[in-house]
């Protein structure tokens, strides 16, 4: 929804660059809000990509799957898999040094 918001305002007229700049700024979050304190299964992980493929389709048009992956490296935006495990990563470093003992004993675990 975020994206098809920002597509329908800049659509064809803003460069690539400036459309990946703004998916990583204001759709991204939107799509990965919460997904470093909840699990995730492959599902959950295959219907995020999904998403992501679908905007570089409404982008580009058809391609081959492995395509979508590659353009999006491309412009900074990385699998959603590997956003996921880096977004737990940054959370549970955080919490791990946190002043509160409970915090610190979850992040552990």
């Amino acid at each position: 929804m975020a994206f098809n918001s920002l597509f329908g305002k800049i659509g064809r007229n803003a460069s690539e660059e400036v459309l990946f700049a703004s998916i990583k700024s204001k759709c991204m979050p939107i799509l990965l809000y919460g997904v470093e304190a909840c699990p995730t299964n492959s599902a959950d992980k295959q219907s995020l990509q999904f998403t992501m493929n679908r905007v570089l389709f409404k982008i580009f048009g058809a391609m081959v799957k492995d395509s979508y992956l590659e353009i999006s490296g491309h412009f900074g935006i990385y699998p959603l898999e590997q956003s996921i495990a880096l977004r737990r990563d940054k959370f549970l470093k955080k919490y791990s040094f946190a002043d509160n003992y409970l915090c610190r004993l979850i992040a552990k675990h």
